[in-house]
């Protein structure tokens, strides 16, 4: 059993060498990281009750960043002083992470393994699923294997895409045929998850909803900010029980 999906695998590969060209394929994913940074360690430090604020507040925790793409989340979450392992099944996302993490001088653990790859014995305090559930294959042995590699009372982040006809229209029709910022190609619609679907299967693998949050793009001032309203992105922060 695998959660691979080779085709999709296939497809952010094609993009790889896009991945940190702010203006470039990958350019949603550099507008949507501050917010999506700003979220994360906001829950982290209530969660850990991190009083730090010099640059290092994450230092001592260990962080998995499943589908780390080009390493786009893992190198700001090396710089705040995590120990980050990067993992992505495609061969040339990680091949692009190592050349910028060594360019950058960070010392990133990036491996070419999906989660079910991971020695289970090495236990990480926070998993990273971001933008990535919609693109794996059996989305049960995905979470089955988060649990695995996470250690009780951790923390996990899951974002991804709402299936409504809003998400439909904005991210497939409006990100990807009309505005192009996205390949077309790059979402399946009927691969998106609910978030009622998501916290079940969440439950159902021992882990228990914190909180959910929305993540809204305002056209006008050009900057994503979190939001109540669930019906494209959201973002699910839950605790190992």
């Amino acid at each position: 059993m695998t959660t691979i999906n080779k085709e999709e695998i296939q497809k952010f590969s094609e993009l790889a060498s896009e991945w940190w060209n702010p203006e470039g394929k990958f350019k949603p994913l550099h507008m949507f990281n501050p917010i999506r940074i700003e979220y994360i360690l906001e829950k982290i430090k209530d969660h850990y009750s991190i009083k730090n604020q010099n640059g290092n507040i994450l230092k001592g925790l260990n962080i998995l960043d499943i589908g780390c793409g080009g390493g786009l989340i893992s190198e700001p979450m090396c710089r705040l002083g995590a120990n980050v392992t990067g993992i992505d099944a495609s061969e040339k996302n990680i091949k692009v992470a190592k050349l910028h993490s060594a360019k950058s001088k960070l010392k990133i653990n990036y491996q070419i393994k999906s989660p079910e790859q991971l020695d289970a014995s090495e236990k990480f305090d926070i998993i990273l699923n971001l933008e990535i559930v919609e693109h794996v294959d059996n989305v049960k042995l995905y979470l089955e294997s988060c649990n695995s590699l996470l250690k009780n009372n951790g923390l996990m982040f899951t974002a991804t895409l709402n299936r409504t006809i809003v998400s439909y229209i904005k991210a497939i029709i409006g990100a990807e045929y009309i505005l192009r910022w996205l390949p077309i190609g790059t979402h399946d619609w009927n691969k998106f998850i609910k978030p009622e679907e998501l916290e079940l299967l969440l439950a159902e693998n021992s882990f228990s909803t914190k909180e959910v949050k929305g993540l809204e793009f305002n056209p006008f001032l050009r900057k994503w900010k979190k939001s109540n309203n669930l019906t494209v992105n959201y973002i699910i922060c839950s605790i190992k029980n």
